[in-house]
């Protein structure tokens, strides 16, 4: 079932500030860069409870963003210390609160906790965030309403340009249940003795499975980008060294067929080419099918 967002800009310009909300969703979303905060710092809505992200550049040049996430009494307050804190050196924020007013400060803490234990577990950003902080005690009923309120933040947030929470593995579970359930389409193999490794193509990208194996070393033809990619896998632990080969030790996800491929082979590959279906053809060739 499709969901209704509606994005409205503040300041009438592209890439400014800019609110959201979805449906009938009691929370909104406001986010801004960081020049154009000062723009905006009056609005009511910095004057609620709520949590809130900040995104920067990394410092590990293995992942494309650096997080850190935080709960306030009083948003306005708190970015404004973090404005003035050299060693928050952010470029855009984003920030969750509701309509009603009547998030709690148990509650806001139970979302920052949820938040940076999921964004921890995604394995996809630096977190800045030095630990995950214990779970408040919530009743049943508050727990299901921040679960839901969660659900609506995880949509939001790779909308205005916060990946943090793309998971870059998945689980069996991921695979069964009913509401983050994965469309398997077609499974494939490595065109190499060498390595034993197989893909799942599916409708969240090209998911190498848990037991793959890859070569250990990569070839000086290898980009800075693919180097990053195998040093995230390395520093997150989804590969890990096993005797002359790495194995991955979870399932992980990736944007195209070659990505995997070039993990698998330590060289620029086409994936195209190189993931073979069980019936023998290659990946192009079972999409070429497909599309004729």
């Amino acid at each position: 079932m499709g969901k209704k967002l509606t994005v409205y800009m503040i300041d009438g310009t592209a890439y400014g500030p800019r609110l959201s909300e979805i449906g009938n969703w009691v929370g909104k979303a406001i986010y801004s860069p960081r020049a154009s905060v000062n723009k905006i710092i009056h609005r009511p809505e910095f004057e609620n409870p709520g949590i809130y992200c900040l995104k920067g550049d990394p410092t590990d040049e293995a992942f494309d963003e650096k997080i850190y996430i935080g709960e306030a009494e009083n948003i306005r307050s708190r970015l404004k210390q973090h404005l003035s804190d050299p060693n928050k050196d952010f470029k855009e924020l984003i920030f969750f609160v509701s309509k009603d007013e009547l998030l709690t400060k148990t509650q806001i803490k139970y979302l920052e906790s949820r938040l940076i234990q999921l964004a921890i577990e995604a394995k996809t950003a630096q977190i800045d965030n030095g630990n995950s902080p214990n779970l408040p005690t919530l009743h049943e009923a508050d727990i299901s309403d921040m679960e839901y309120f969660l659900e609506q933040i995880k949509l939001i947030l790779p909308v205005m340009g916060f990946n943090f929470l793309i998971s870059s593995t998945v689980t069996q579970k991921d695979f069964a249940e009913a509401d983050t359930k994965i469309e398997v389409r077609e499974t494939y193999f490595i065109k190499t003795r060498s390595f034993d490794a197989t893909m799942t193509e599916t409708d969240q990208g090209y998911i190498v499975s848990k037991g793959s194996e890859a070569k250990k070393s990569l070839s000086n033809s290898c980009t800075d980008t693919y180097r990053n990619m195998r040093r995230k896998l390395l520093e997150t632990k989804i590969m890990i060294e096993s005797g002359d080969k790495l194995i991955f030790a979870e399932d992980a996800i990736f944007s195209s067929p070659s990505a995997a491929s070039n993990m698998i082979l330590g060289r620029n590959s086409n994936g195209f080419t190189e993931w073979i279906h069980k019936d023998g053809f290659s990946f192009k060739e079972i999409q070429e099918k497909i599309n004729n």
